[in-house]
């Protein structure tokens, strides 16, 4: 049988009077009592499985700066303003402004104008928010690349009407060819289209800058032309950049409709 020796070990109080069950008697503390437990090492978390990281919270973003605000809105408002549908408005202006056109008499010019802004504006503006009321598009801006087939499709056959009635009134050729130019552009960008979205602003006003560099080349300019030149050519560049600002696109998309639209206007223009 067992021998019981819990006689011969007597309880021994704690040294401090403290009830902390100190026993020489206890076989999970050895006849010393259990050992203190040294402190945790720097770095030692005591034995145990390290903590895993806590996950950071979330950054949460920052409002747009007074700096940010301005250039979204001065970038909105160049989009608009600067809208490829304007460009043959604002291309027959200049033309009558700054070349031998600058004869007509004002009468001719508005009338004119009011033709090809109909043409050219009134006509797709109109077929592009029936087509939104048919649910085919969705934004009158024609962000989506999937949305701009159709339109660049009426573009292009307004393009081309325009060029016809301003040779068949017996315009200089190469302001007919301005329009067709217009029309060969979006005929481009309708191609293109169909696996990339290419920048229509862009290519619009750089269409414009190839007009006046037609215009000063053989047009009998106006001397304020060059003055012209150089401010369509610095709007083409804030144009560019608010379209990528914006996030509409990339900066080969933009570089890619500068070079569609002026190649396009200035060699039929050369004709």
């Amino acid at each position: 049988m067992p021998i019981d020796t819990s006689s011969y070990y007597p309880e021994v109080p704690s040294p401090d009077g403290g009830n902390d069950s100190f026993s020489l008697n206890r076989r999970d503390g050895g006849i010393f009592g259990t050992p203190p437990t040294p402190p945790p090492l720097p770095g030692d978390n005591g034995g145990r499985e390290p903590e895993p990281p806590k996950p950071s919270a979330p950054e949460k973003d920052l409002p747009p700066t007074g700096a940010e605000r301005f250039a979204t809105g001065l970038s909105d408002v160049l989009s608009w303003v600067l809208v490829p549908l304007l460009m043959p408005v604002y291309g027959l202006i200049l033309a009558f402004g700054l070349s031998i056109l600058d004869v007509a008499p004002m009468g001719m010019r508005i009338v004119f104008t009011l033709i090809v802004a109909g043409i050219d504006v009134a006509v797709p503006m109109l077929l592009i928010i029936l087509l939104k009321k048919m649910g085919l598009i969705h934004d009158l801006g024609l962000n989506g690349r999937k949305e701009r087939l159709i339109p660049y499709v009426i573009t292009t056959v307004c393009y081309a009407g325009t060029a016809w009635f301003m040779a068949a009134k017996g315009a200089p050729l190469w302001l007919s060819m301005f329009f067709a130019g217009g029309g060969l552009a979006s005929l481009i960008n309708l191609v293109i289209n169909f696996s990339w979205k290419i920048s229509a602003h862009a290519a619009g006003i750089a269409g414009i800058v190839a007009l006046l560099i037609r215009i000063q080349k053989d047009g009998s300019p106006e001397p304020e032309l060059f003055f012209w030149l150089l401010l369509t050519i610095a709007l083409a560049g804030l144009l560019g950049s608010a379209r990528v600002w914006l996030g509409r696109h990339t900066v080969w998309q933009v570089l890619a409709g500068y070079a569609v639209g002026f190649c396009s206007v200035f060699f039929l223009t050369m004709i």
